[in-house]
């Protein structure tokens, strides 16, 4: 469980750094990061998932590459 959170944890950060992928996206992903007590960073979080169905193969290629770093 907790090696699925750290892992999780890595996608997102590389996916809130990524050029590719608009700037209000990758806010909604830092902000969903930030420790911030009540239902603010899962609304974020929630938010970021859906506008990034846009970009599936560009999430897809991260957690490949993750994935292939972990082997």
């Amino acid at each position: 469980m907790i090696a699925r959170v750290r892992r999780i944890t890595r996608v997102l950060r590389q996916l809130a750094t990524d050029p590719r992928i608009p700037a209000p996206v990758r806010w909604l992903l830092l902000v969903g990061l930030l420790p911030i007590p009540g239902p603010i960073d899962e609304v974020a979080l929630a938010l970021a998932a859906i506008l990034l169905l846009f970009y599936r193969r560009r999430v897809r290629r991260i957690l490949a590459d993750d994935r292939s770093e972990r082997d």
